[in-house]
C-alpha cells in the first residue's frame, strides 16, 4: 500500500509536505491559489493520515519518512518536481534538495536548525504535551473542537490566527494528531539536525512566520548560514503553520518560490 495522496491542477508539479502530526489537508487553504500555476500533489507522510504505519527497519524515523518520500516521486514518475514543505515536510523538502530531486525547494518554518538543545527540548515537550493531553482529555478537546466559539483554541499552539480554523478541520486534525502519535513518538525521539549542502543549482527559499512559536523566527537566522544561495521571505502574522493564517501570502512564496 502506497501514501495516500491527492494530485489537482495543472503544470509544472509542486509536491508540498506537511508537519509532524498533521496531515495532507493542512495545504487546504492555499489549494485553489496554486492550482491554475500548479500540478499540486499533497500527501500525507508515512504514519500520518490515511497512509500506511511507517517502518523505520532500525533507521532513524525522519531518514526513514524522506527515504519513502523519495520512493513516492519514483512510484509517481516525478523525477525532480518542486517541492515545498512546513515543520517537519520543510526539512525533508530541503533533504530532497541536497540529494539532487527536486527542482526548486521552498521550506515554511523548516525543522533541523536548532540554535541550541534547549529549543528542541521546547519544542519536542510541546507535541508530548498536545499529544498526552489529547489523548487523555480526548471527549473534551474534540467537543471543543466541533463549536465554532471553540473551535480555534485546540490548534492556538500552532496558528496566530485561529479564527480562521473551522470546527471540520479542528475535529479532523485533532483525530488526525492522535492517530498519529505512534510516528510522533518516534519522530521525536530523533533530534535530526539539517546540514546537508544544497547545490546552488537548486533554488531554496525559505519563510518563517513572525509569530511561530514552535520554531522561533531566530533560528532562520542559523538557515541563512547554512543556506547561503537562500531566499528568504517573512512570514507576517503568521505562526507555525502559515497556511492557515495567511492563504494568499503562503500561496504567493509556494508559486515564487517554484518559478526561480
Amino acid at each position: 500500500m502506497g501514501l495516500a495522496y491527492e494530485r489537482h491542477g495543472t503544470g509544472p508539479a509542486l509536491v508540498l509536505l506537511h508537519g509532524v502530526g498533521h496531515r495532507r489537508q493542512a495545504w487546504q487553504p492555499v489549494l485553489d491559489l496554486l492550482t491554475p500555476h500548479r500540478t499540486v500533489v499533497m500527501v500525507d507522510l508515512p504514519g500520518h493520515g490515511e497512509s500506511p504505519p511507517l517502518r523505520t527497519d532500525g533507521r532513524p524515523a525522519i531518514r526513514a519518512i524522506a527515504e519513502e518520500i523519495l520512493a513516492f516521486f519514483d512510484a509517481l514518475g516525478l523525477d525532480r518536481p518542486h517541492v515545498a514543505g512546513n515543520s517537519l515536510g520543510g526539512g525533508l523538502a530541503l533533504a530532497a534538495g541536497a540529494r539532487g530531486r527536486a527542482a526548486t525547494v521552498t521550506g515554511l518554518s523548516p525543522a533541523g536548525f536548532w540554535a541550541n538543545r534547549w529549543q528542541y527540548s521546547y519544542a519536542r515537550a510541546a507535541f508530548r504535551f498536545a499529544r498526552q493531553a489529547g489523548a487523555v482529555a480526548r471527549p473534551l478537546v474534540l467537543a471543543l473542537a466541533r463549536m465554532p466559539a471553540t473551535c480555534g483554541v485546540t490548534q492556538a499552539a500552532f496558528v496566530a490566527r485561529p479564527s480562521n480554523i473551522t470546527p471540520e478541520h479542528a475535529v479532523a486534525d485533532t483525530l488526525a494528531f492522535l492517530r498519529a502519535r505512534d510516528v510522533i513518538d518516534a519522530i521525536l525521539a530523533d533530534r535530526e539536525t539539517f546540514d546537508q549542502p544544497v547545490p546552488a543549482s537548486v533554488p531554496v527559499t525559505i519563510g518563517w512566520g513572525a509569530k511561530d512559536r514552535v520554531l522561533p523566527p531566530s533560528q532562520a537566522r542559523l538557515a541563512m548560514g547554512r543556506l547561503p544561495h537562500a531566499r528568504f521571505v517573512p512570514l507576517p502574522g503568521c505562526g507555525h503553520v502559515p497556511m492557515t493564517d495567511d492563504p494568499r501570502l503562503v500561496a504567493r512564496v509556494l508559486l515564487e518560490g517554484s518559478d526561480r
